[in-house]
């Protein structure tokens, strides 16, 4: 497996361990300048959001990925994760609906996260 598939594969579970919802993995490449992907979730309370953002911060560390950038934390509605070539947006399930990064990137082809992404 491609290593920026398992870092994917890393993040994904690592949101599901705190139950984020609608865990959607985005192929970036050629479309977008600034990653090869985006993990795209949320979570139903900023407690909900910071959670899965601190998870997702842990197994970035404890798998020496580098952490380029955590923003939106504090307020907890629309976090986002920088790991260089795979972006992380955990949204709080009202922003979600309002950006709808899936739409506005509805170009990029959608990994399946179940299968080759899952353990």
């Amino acid at each position: 497996m491609e290593e920026k598939n398992s870092i994917v594969k890393l993040v994904v579970n690592a949101a599901d361990d705190k139950r984020a919802e609608n865990i959607v993995a985005l192929d970036m490449k050629g479309i977008s300048l600034i990653a090869d992907y985006f993990v795209i979730c949320h979570g139903n309370s900023e407690k909900q959001v910071q959670a899965i953002a601190q998870e997702i911060k842990k197994v970035a560390q404890e798998n020496e990925i580098d952490l380029k950038r955590l923003e939106g934390f504090d307020q907890a509605r629309w976090v986002l994760i920088d790991l260089g070539d795979v972006v992380v947006h955990v949204f709080h399930k009202d922003e979600r609906l309002y950006y709808n990064l899936e739409k506005l990137w509805g170009d990029a082809p959608t990994l399946e996260l179940e299968g080759e992404l899952t353990p």
